[in-house]
């Protein structure tokens, strides 16, 4: 017995939707609205609306793909339920834990950066060397030039790759330094004597 075939429908806006689909798929990074209107040859609103209709088809609950805003752009990721299996398919060493000295390492870049081994190590109260070195290898902070003068320190930001493992939209997404919990009192007032040194 033959099956009925299924119809793809006509809708302009559904046929863009598949379009913006398979550029997300097939993109090693996230992609801006602007990046998607520019490839799929059509305007940025109709690629917003687009991006709606792929939203509400990929979201938590409905499959295992969801599509999150992130790191300035839109990519494809694993709904909260599938995260550990995948972790665990690629095991890739940015989805490994992180130690504690590495979060406090990637916090002071992310909030200060570009920052240096020695500013991070200054607020840290302990060498930073090994953090450091860690998180460059999974990607997650880089290079940002070099303090001034001769022989001046690397100074280190954090990279698209943390802003789409953290899931942030942008780095203006973190957490305000006002709103971390009193137990946090001493690290936020390092952190705050170093940005105010790096002012003045």
């Amino acid at each position: 017995m033959d099956r009925p075939l299924r119809l793809i429908s006509t809708n302009p806006v559904d046929a863009l939707a598949r379009t913006v689909e398979a550029l997300l798929v097939v993109a090693s990074q996230p992609l801006s609205v602007d990046e998607l209107a520019d490839a799929s040859g059509d305007d940025a609103e109709r690629v917003e609306t687009a991006l709606g209709l792929l939203r509400e088809r990929y979201s938590e609950g409905r499959s295992g793909i969801v599509l999150q805003q992130v790191a300035g752009g839109w990519a494809f990721g694993a709904a909260r339920e599938a995260a550990a299996a995948c972790a665990r398919l690629f095991e890739r060493p940015v989805e490994r834990g992180l130690s504690q000295a590495a979060l406090e390492t990637v916090a002071i870049v992310a909030y200060l950066g570009p920052v240096s081994r020695p500013e991070i190590a200054r607020i840290r109260g302990v060498a930073a060397d090994s953090a450091v070195a860690s998180l460059v290898e999974r990607g997650l902070i880089a290079e940002a030039g070099r303090e001034s003068g001769t022989g001046g320190a690397v100074r280190y930001r954090v990279t698209p790759l943390f802003e789409r493992v953290f899931g942030l939209e942008s780095l203006a997404a973190l957490p305000r330094l006002d709103d971390v919990g009193a137990d946090e009192e001493a690290i936020r007032r390092r952190l705050l004597e170093v940005a105010q040194a790096r002012a003045s």
